[in-house]
């Protein structure tokens, strides 16, 4: 059964990241319009998703103001939160990623397209312009989503945060918003097998954080206060405060706690 469901994924996978790969590109060139380009992304989510067999809950979004730019904060335990942001966050909005995903075939060229920011972890530099091109996106209108852990956690725990992103926000004016992230490590882990486990991702929307009280010598104390609203709604074993809850279909999933202790 995970097999087969791991076969459909990768397949469908492979397939719409080609097809809405030149759609997005489409899109954007005949529409001179990024936010059309970002539908297609969000269909690219949506399909992934359904594919995996994978449902995401999603909480807070009453804490949203509809039409106002944000930063958004999530911490990342799995390639599947990137698809459960795109297809259930229901907002324009563009990542700031790493330079590496600009260059794979297909994906590079919509990521382009929809007007996603780069940025070079390796050059100081250039990162610092990412962030000052990203500031100016939101200070136009343009919300801006972030992983702010910079990878995927091996383990599912939430990681020390980089600063970047918390720059970006200072600069931008805008407040962040904590996105809460449980449950995608146990359908794909960072170092498993390349087997999907079919199950439910929560993603939880918190409330706005304002940022213009902050600058760049107490942004710790930001980096802080946001960490601690996206621990609220992830679960112990996860580093948050939440019971750990217990797997609704283990049969599917039994490998996942082999070797982990």
């Amino acid at each position: 059964m995970r097999t087969a469901r791991s076969c459909l994924f990768y397949v469908t996978l492979f397939i719409v990241t080609i097809i809405l790969g030149f759609g997005a590109v489409a899109v954007s060139y005949l529409t001179r319009r990024p936010e059309k380009a970002h539908l297609v992304a969000r269909l690219w989510g949506n399909l992934n998703l359904r594919a995996a067999g994978v449902r995401v809950r999603l909480k807070g979004l009453e804490n949203l103001t509809p039409g106002k730019s944000y930063i958004f904060a999530g911490n990342h335990q799995s390639w599947f939160d990137i698809f459960a942001i795109l297809g259930r966050l229901p907002v324009q909005f563009r990542w700031l990623a790493k330079r590496e995903l600009f260059k794979l075939p297909f994906l590079g060229a919509a990521m382009t397209a929809i007007g996603y920011i780069p940025i070079d972890r390796g050059d100081r530099r250039r990162a610092f312009e990412s962030i000052n091109q990203a500031a100016l996106k939101v200070q136009q209108g343009t919300s801006i989503v972030i992983f702010p852990e910079g990878t995927r956690s091996r383990d599912g725990v939430l990681q020390d945060f980089k600063k970047g992103g918390f720059i970006l926000a200072i600069k931008s004016k805008q407040p962040i918003v904590p996105v809460s992230i449980s449950g995608s490590h146990d359908i794909l882990p960072k170092d498993g097998d390349w087997k999907i486990c079919p199950g439910v991702i929560r993603m939880t929307i918190g409330k706005p954080i304002a940022t213009s009280t902050y600058n760049m010598k107490n942004r710790d104390l930001l980096i802080c206060e946001v960490r601690d609203a996206i621990k609220k709604h992830l679960t112990v074993k996860e580093g948050g405060l939440l019971p750990t809850e217990v797997q609704s279909n283990p049969s599917l999933c039994i490998h996942r706690d082999e070797g982990i202790s």
